[in-house]
């Protein structure tokens, strides 16, 4: 088939002017290479479009695709993630990962929590705190965690983020919603050894990749998975085994169908200080870049080979092409 990639390449906002923070959750060049070479590796024609800004003037041009592989986070808002899929699902075009509603509802992390505890999944207790008039009606048990309610790769996640007191639980409040312009997430903090689990497939036929601990190492932050850990290697991921890998993977993916996610993705998971895990988060649209991404560690540890992993995202996305629309690739 010939497939559309679209992506956000970090370089390109670094020039615009991002911070490398602001930036932080683009793809960096590898990464594009990686996923364009592997799908060529089964078979495949690729089409690079880039991002939203590009995609749009290709689709008014008349350009189609019988499948887009969307790797886009977007930049502005919380339905960013979700802005290239919809404007794909608009044009009746197939793409790689979740759909444009379900990216919003794990955005949000509110909405994904309360979407998997209705479901019957374990997650902390939670309020979302929009403005600082929020913070006169909090009443919950302290260590509290405070995050951005709709960042991914863990940006705003710092040691400050655990707070024991009603000062610091101001004060990390009251910068994320200044810093980052958006409402803060605050959870019971759960002291237990945190986990994620990598996912393929959809609904009943959605299956667990492995599941891996992850460890923070010395000089980093020992609270949480920061972005300090995650982005200058403080963390050291580790293959799961015994019944704690197994209570990881039965929640992530009981979470996962709650969520309506498909393809591939990763859910993260933190233990209680009864060593019982509870959900955290969802990402349905996980890195990939080789050696470096969560997903394709665990995938290596588990030793599925990075062309694998791609072509097993693929055999899912392609079941939902029309047969009409898969165009063989010229001989």
């Amino acid at each position: 088939m010939r497939i559309g990639l679209t992506y956000d390449l970090r370089e390109d906002y670094l020039a615009q002017g991002f911070s490398d923070e602001e930036a932080g959750e683009f793809d960096v060049a590898e990464t594009i290479d990686a996923v364009e070479a592997a799908i060529r590796h089964h078979g495949h024609e690729v089409e690079r479009i880039g991002g939203i800004k590009a995609l749009v003037p290709a689709l008014a041009a008349g350009r189609r695709w019988p499948l887009v592989w969307n790797m886009c986070e977007g930049v502005a808002g919380i339905a960013r993630e979700a802005q290239v899929p919809a404007l794909l699902e608009a044009y009746d075009i197939p793409a790689v990962f979740s759909s444009a509603d379900i990216l919003v509802a794990a955005m949000d992390k509110s909405i994904a929590k309360l979407i998997v505890r209705e479901a019957g999944v374990p997650t902390p207790d939670f309020t979302v705190v929009r403005t600082a008039r929020d913070l006169k009606s909090l009443r919950m048990h302290y260590p509290l965690f405070v995050k951005p309610l709709a960042e991914g790769t863990s940006k705003g996640v710092q040691e400050t983020s655990k707070v024991t007191n009603r000062a610091e639980l101001t004060a990390k409040c009251l910068e994320v919603l200044k810093t980052y312009n958006q409402p803060a997430l605050v959870e019971t903090f759960l002291p237990g050894r945190e986990f994620t689990v990598g996912l393929l497939g959809s609904g009943v036929d959605a299956r667990i990749i492995g599941v891996s601990e992850i460890r923070f190492l010395p000089g980093g932050d020992p609270s949480a998975y920061s972005y300090k850990n995650k982005m200058e290697a403080f963390d050291e991921l580790t293959l799961a085994l015994g019944d704690i890998a197994d209570e990881a993977a039965a929640v992530a993916l009981a979470a996962w169908r709650a969520l309506g996610c498909r393809d591939a993705g990763r859910i993260d998971i933190r233990c209680d200080a009864e060593g019982h895990p509870s959900f955290i988060e969802c990402n349905p649209l996980a890195g990939l870049r080789p050696k470096w991404s969560e997903l394709t560690q665990l995938a290596a540890l588990v030793g599925m080979s990075y062309e694998t992993l791609i072509g097993n995202i693929l055999s899912e996305a392609i079941a939902r092409v029309p047969a009409a629309a898969r165009e063989l690739v010229p001989a």
